[in-house]
């Protein structure tokens, strides 16, 4: 006759392992959880592109278009991004200094081409205000004589670099404020912040009759070199000419931010550093407060121009 104790006690032990494993796993990799709506209803929207591929060219009433199916998948992500994601840096913020005339102010909205400005203080960490383009129109409009600056000031809000875009969004609707200024840790100037950007985070970039075409941060050049403006994403860097330097160690994200880094100071045109991958930062274009342009030298080894010698040296 089989024996069923002994099977009873193996398939008890067995289980018992089973749910050790089973505790531990749950223990390290948090386990099977139910997925999240947000993860269900990207899972769907995956699965009708695919469908969509595979009956390309059908048009079926009330299904959703790609660029809609684009704009669900930004928004579903758009509550898990901080200010400090979204906002304009502040090497690229234009403002205006309290000590500007009218004619200053004029000039400055002509070229900026923006609606609001920043006005500062001595420096851009100390911003006092802002001006709307409507409020200088007004003294055109009605031929006032130009009044003294800070009776043009209307207040932006105030947020930190970790607040989120929703509650700033929330923010921005119920105080009627459509421009914020990003502040870091010890309250100086971080960013810039416009419900315009906000809202081309979840439709895509906005784009009018006054905007210049974007030109390219990254362009091949000759011999394997690459000319780079400093605002380029170190990921972006990384697909486009080497892996090598979109993978980094320090606090960093742009090219421009690296090469202040690896010199130690804000590097002067004519500098050139050298990456740990071997490729040589040449600086192109700065002044004394950042760099602005550069230009990417690729290591010996990878130097079509470089003399054979060098190559096996190197």
């Amino acid at each position: 006759m089989p024996d069923d104790q002994g099977s009873s006690n193996r398939s008890e032990e067995d289980s018992s392992r089973s749910g050790l494993l089973s505790g531990l796993k749950n223990l390290l990799f948090g386990g099977d959880k139910e997925p999240s709506l947000r993860e269900q209803i990207e899972e769907v929207i995956d699965e009708a592109e695919e469908e969509g591929e595979d009956r390309r060219g059908s048009n079926i009433v009330g299904d959703l278009s790609p660029i809609e199916r684009k704009m669900l998948r930004n928004l579903l992500h758009f509550g898990e991004q901080t200010v400090d994601d979204v906002a304009v840096p502040r090497g690229e913020i234009i403002a205006i200094p309290e000590t500007a005339s009218f004619e200053d102010i004029l000039a400055i909205f002509a070229d900026a081409g923006h609606s609001r400005l920043p006005v500062y203080r001595e420096s851009l960490d100390e911003v006092i205000g802002m001006i709307h383009v409507k409020d200088v129109f007004a003294v055109l409009a009605e031929k006032r004589p130009p009044p003294p600056l800070l009776d043009l000031l209307r207040q932006p809000l105030y947020v930190p670099q970790s607040m989120g875009v929703l509650d700033l969004l929330a923010e921005m609707r119920a105080k009627r404020t459509h421009l914020a200024i990003v502040i870091d840790e010890y309250s100086g100037t971080e960013g810039l912040l416009t419900i315009e950007d906000l809202v081309e985070e979840i439709v895509g970039e906005i784009e009018d009759e006054h905007d210049d075409e974007p030109e390219p941060l990254i362009v091949a050049g000759e011999g394997g070199c690459w000319e780079v403006d400093a605002r380029a994403e170190l990921d972006d860097l990384g697909e486009a000419v080497d892996p090598r330097l979109g993978e980094v160690e320090e606090d960093v994200d742009t090219l421009g931010g690296l090469a202040a880094v690896l010199a130690g100071h804000v590097p002067e045109v004519g500098e050139i550093l050298v990456h740990p991958s071997g490729w040589r930062i040449e600086v192109t274009d700065a002044d004394e407060r950042r760099v602005h342009h550069l230009r990417l030298h690729p290591p010996i080894d990878l130097d079509p121009e470089a003399p054979s010698e060098q190559r096996e040296a190197f």
